[in-house]
């Protein structure tokens, strides 16, 4: 598969669900919010995110399949077959959505061989695309124009480190993981953010670590996991190995951490 020649048409494709999702969140009085069975809410923004995304893959890739946060998820006897599949979170960030804090996106991955090779992520409210495919790079697409990424740097010196986490999740970890840092390195630089654009930030050089210290769902991260690695980067699970997709029946992540700068001793904070 020649993925210089899908790309754009899955930057399209995602930004034709995010402007879906936009349509939506300008007009509270029609969100009609419902909750799934682990609690979770669903908007009709996620919806129809969705059904844009699973008609116009099957359109571009038919022999593809399809494996959605908002759709029946196929057992594992069934998906350990797969050798290829599209993984999407037609709206990650729903609670951001809710709240109106603008940091939601629209995440679409190619997943082979239990790796992401290609990945797009769409924030609607800041009109920021951000992609990373192999053997093309990782950009990121604003009104400025395209710009490609590259994680930033670190040298093994006394430095400010700058950290992105979660607004609402594994506060307590996170905590404990700023005190080590702080003890060798001084007060960390700390932005909060949500959806996976904190993936982006690392991307971007904005940010050197984000320590995920609580659950996701891999249609979560697939796609900006390709843009970090295309980007320089690497997302480390629990056993500080690269995170993989599709390999275990349940699609839960354990803790992970995404790293911009491989070459830091970043194990001395994290072990």
């Amino acid at each position: 598969m020649n993925l210089a020649t899908l790309l754009p048409s899955i930057e399209q494709l995602a930004k034709q669900a995010g402007e879906a999702t936009l349509a939506v969140y300008k007009k509270p009085e029609l969100w009609d919010v419902e909750h799934k069975d682990d609690c979770s809410p669903l908007t009709q923004a996620d919806i129809q995110s969705h059904n844009i995304i699973a008609e116009g893959l099957a359109a571009l890739t038919p022999n593809i399949p399809v494996l959605s946060e908002e759709d029946d998820v196929p057992s594992f006897e069934v998906r350990s077959q797969w050798q290829q599949y599209w993984l999407i979170d037609p709206l990650d960030g729903t609670k951001e959505f809710i709240n109106r804090k603008g940091e939601f996106t629209v995440n679409i991955a190619l997943i082979q061989n239990n790796k992401a090779v290609l990945g797009v992520v769409y924030a609607p409210v800041l009109d920021v695309c951000y992609t990373g495919a192999e053997g093309i790079g990782a950009f990121k697409i604003d009104a400025k124009g395209k710009t490609p990424l590259r994680v930033k740097k670190l040298t093994q010196g006394k430095q400010t480190l700058n950290i992105v986490a979660s607004r609402r999740h594994g506060a307590e970890e996170v905590d404990r993981l700023l005190e080590t840092i702080t003890s060798k390195y001084g007060e960390p630089q700390l932005t909060s953010m949500g959806s996976s654009l904190k993936l982006c930030l690392v991307a971007e050089g904005k940010a050197d670590i984000y320590p995920r210290l609580a659950p996701t769902c891999e249609w979560d991260t697939a796609a900006s996991q390709a843009v970090v690695e295309q980007a320089g980067g690497v997302v480390l699970d629990d056993q500080f190995k690269p995170m993989q997709y599709n390999a275990k029946p349940e699609l839960l992540n354990g803790y992970f951490y995404v790293i911009g700068d491989q070459q830091f001793d970043w194990l001395a904070l994290l072990k």
